[in-house]
């Protein structure tokens, strides 16, 4: 079986550190362990490199972008790139390479599957989703989102490296760990407000993509809000310095909000999380928003506490009780790393991964279409 992943934008240092970025690199290297899988990609200059594991990697050149969109590049080279895959995997339903190739795999007769980590876009007819033979989604938050149809759905969930994000029980824990991009709808507005008195917060990541005010001054707006608190910032955070804040932080924070401190709706919020997952894997108990598909990764009071999106009182009582508990902490804790290793490693996400492509391949081979499958 030969597998392309086709993602729009890289992850990395000269690309980007979000989770739609990280999360198709990750999979394509567990895939890679026990199939031909090459991720697709684009950038200023083409070439073809393998990565340990056995992953390829094939950089397409990106000779502009779609109205300027980061994600939505347009690479002359990608159709070619394609060729001889049994499964064209997309990533990002609704970027241009995903239709791209999902057009050229139709017309070869190749398989087809996407995975979408929330870019928005307009589907209202359902032609975009119906180029696609099986929708292979973080969530079924996702699947909600993008009314995937269920007779095609399978859920992937996500992965996390857990030899990578481990505890240390000699190593001390202290203080308030948020880890991720600066955008509004973080809600890290709300963390700094609802921070409880002597505590210390990290905030780790790097800085948004919002083009237009006031939005894009959002990190501004949280280092005024953070004067007199004890807080840090670790921006940009090196990739390499993230299993270390994550295994000594007392307890970790994603308090994403429905509506931002601008007032604007978030129309998506998290389809699923892997920072949450990380954290979880690091043995550190998390305090969460409860939307998108966080309640399907963490349980309320046994791997860490949900509280309402933007209920600054919750988000401070939950971060009180924590770090006034010790005990309690270590024991969500370690029961957040048990249901990691339980579900959601990289290795645990392929492998479902690989049954929805043996199915598609199956249906293919037996004369069926893949939608009817």
């Amino acid at each position: 079986m030969k597998v392309v992943h086709v993602t729009p934008t890289r992850f990395g240092a000269d690309g980007l550190f979000g989770g739609g970025e990280r999360y198709p690199l990750e999979l394509a290297r567990a895939l890679a362990e026990g199939v031909d899988c090459t991720l697709l990609t684009f950038g200023t200059a083409a070439g073809v490199w393998r990565q340990s594991g056995g992953l390829s990697v094939c950089q397409v050149r990106a000779a502009g972008y779609w109205r300027g969109h980061i994600a939505h590049p347009l690479g002359p080279g990608l159709l070619t790139a394609l060729a001889g895959a049994d499964v064209v995997h997309a990533h990002q339903l609704h970027s241009l390479p995903a239709l791209v190739a999902a057009l050229g795999a139709r017309a070869r007769g190749q398989r087809t599957a996407v995975t979408d980590h929330g870019l928005l876009g307009d589907d209202p007819r359902g032609r975009r989703r119906g180029l696609f033979d099986r929708f292979l989604l973080v969530s079924a938050f996702s699947a909600r989102v993008l009314d995937a149809p269920a007779a095609r759905t399978a859920l992937l969930y996500g992965g996390v490296d857990v030899q990578r994000f481990a505890p240390r029980p000699a190593e001390p824990r202290d203080g308030v760990l948020f880890v991720g991009r600066l955008t509004p709808h973080k809600g890290v507005d709300r963390l700094l407000a609802a921070l409880p008195s002597g505590a210390r917060l990290t905030i780790a990541g790097t800085t948004g993509h919002d083009a237009r005010p006031p939005e894009r001054d959002y990190p501004a707006l949280l280092r005024r809000l953070a004067a007199g608190r004890d807080a840090r910032f670790v921006v940009p955070a090196p990739d390499a310095d993230l299993p270390a804040l994550y295994r000594c932080a007392r307890v970790f924070v994603l308090p994403s909000v429905e509506r931002t401190v601008y007032g604007r709706l978030v129309a998506v919020s998290e389809l699923l999380g892997l920072t949450l997952l990380e954290a979880m894997a690091s043995g550190t108990p998390v305090v969460a928003s409860r939307l998108g598909g966080i309640p399907e990764i963490v349980e309320d009071g046994v791997t860490g506490f949900l509280v309402p999106p933007g209920d600054v009182a919750a988000l401070r009582d939950r971060l009180a009780e924590l770090l006034g508990r010790p005990r309690l902490a270590a024991r969500l804790g370690a029961a957040a790393r048990e249901r990691v290793l339980e579900r959601f490693t990289w290795r645990a996400c392929a492998e479902r991964c690989l049954a929805a492509y043996a199915a598609l391949l199956a249906a293919q081979a037996g004369g069926r279409r893949p939608h009817a499958a």
